[in-house]
């Protein structure tokens, strides 16, 4: 499979889930239609995250991330990538995660929870968020579920497994790019979560590389399709059956571009491993996701260096 497939998860699900298993195997990505977000409520995210990312810069600095807090604003050219060597990107973020009170228990032993920045500016901006949030939620449940099936593992036994999660969404703004820019919006890499579900930009920019493929090719979903990638975390549950495929960003289009990913990670203290005996050549042990979670957001800062050679943080050379 070369061509990423569209599945409308809407249809007979037995014919769906045998669908899906063949995209995860084969591309790890696929176009999803039949999910039943609202066109009001993607016009409300997007209009929320163009507005906000309008606004000037001091108003949106005093909402900046720090290394105490992972939630606010990521100034453009300020992230680098997860190893040396490689420019910052050309983005600017807002970092979002699933809401856990700053007395909630789980923030001690783990301290990537506790609330969200909820800016007073735009208006509307929570509630747009948060409608999308759920919405994405919904999907995220009838996805796993599926893929409980395919992995033959028990459904409410892997649902758990996301109870009190790690998932997060990022606002994101590309500027465009000079056509002779040599960097990237977002740097080639593999996503270190479970699941990733976005809604394309029809900008474009978004280029995916298959199995053992050399060639970039460019996403181009239908209309109203969300798009839907495995991450690194199912690809190990899977012994390496799925693929977490590699892409990049970049905005060369001359307009403004504007994505929201919702990033699937299950709970902090969950150890992953594979379900199920690995396809030969992968070899991988098991990974705390709290640890590897911890060090994608620690080595995001530029003057931090990965310390742990066992976790793959994602980052890859064109």
């Amino acid at each position: 499979m070369k061509d990423i497939p569209t599945i409308d998860i809407a249809g007979d699900p037995d014919a769906t889930i045998r669908l899906v298993e063949d995209a995860c195997h084969e591309i790890g990505f696929m176009y999803i239609s039949g999910h039943g977000i609202s066109t009001d409520t993607i016009t409300r995210i997007r209009n929320a995250a163009v507005e906000y990312f309008s606004r000037p810069l001091d108003n949106k600095l005093a909402d900046r991330i720090s290394r105490d807090n992972y939630h606010g604003y990521i100034q453009q050219g300020f992230f680098t990538a997860n190893v040396g060597g490689i420019d910052a990107d050309l983005y600017e973020g807002y970092k979002l995660h699933f809401e856990v009170g700053a007395d909630d228990p789980v923030c001690t032993a783990c301290d990537l929870y506790g609330p969200n920045k909820w800016p007073g500016e735009p208006r509307g901006f929570r509630e747009a968020i948060l409608d999308y949030w759920h919405a994405c939620d919904r999907i995220a449940d009838s996805l796993l579920t599926m893929l409980a099936v395919i992995l033959e593992v028990e459904q409410h036994w892997f649902l758990r497994e996301f109870e009190k999660p790690l998932t997060n969404m990022t606002l994101l703004h590309y500027p465009p790019q000079a056509a002779t820019s040599p960097g990237f919006g977002i740097h080639p890499h593999k996503d270190t979560d479970a699941l990733t579900i976005l809604m394309p930009d029809k900008v474009g920019g978004l280029m995916v590389r298959a199995r053992n493929q050399q060639e970039w090719i460019e996403v181009d979903a239908p209309d109203d399709a969300l798009v839907v990638n495995i991450g690194d975390l199912l690809e190990l549950w899977s012994g390496g059956y799925f693929v977490s495929t590699p892409h990049k960003v970049t905005n060369k289009s001359g307009a403004e571009r504007y994505s929201f990913p919702y990033f699937i990670v299950p709970r902090f203290n969950t150890v992953v491993e594979p379900l199920r005996e690995p396809l030969a050549g992968f070899d991988r042990g098991g990974i705390n996701v709290g640890d590897v979670s911890r060090e994608v957001w620690r080595t995001n800062w530029p003057d931090a260096a990965p310390q742990d050679p066992s976790l793959d943080l994602g980052t890859l050379e064109d």
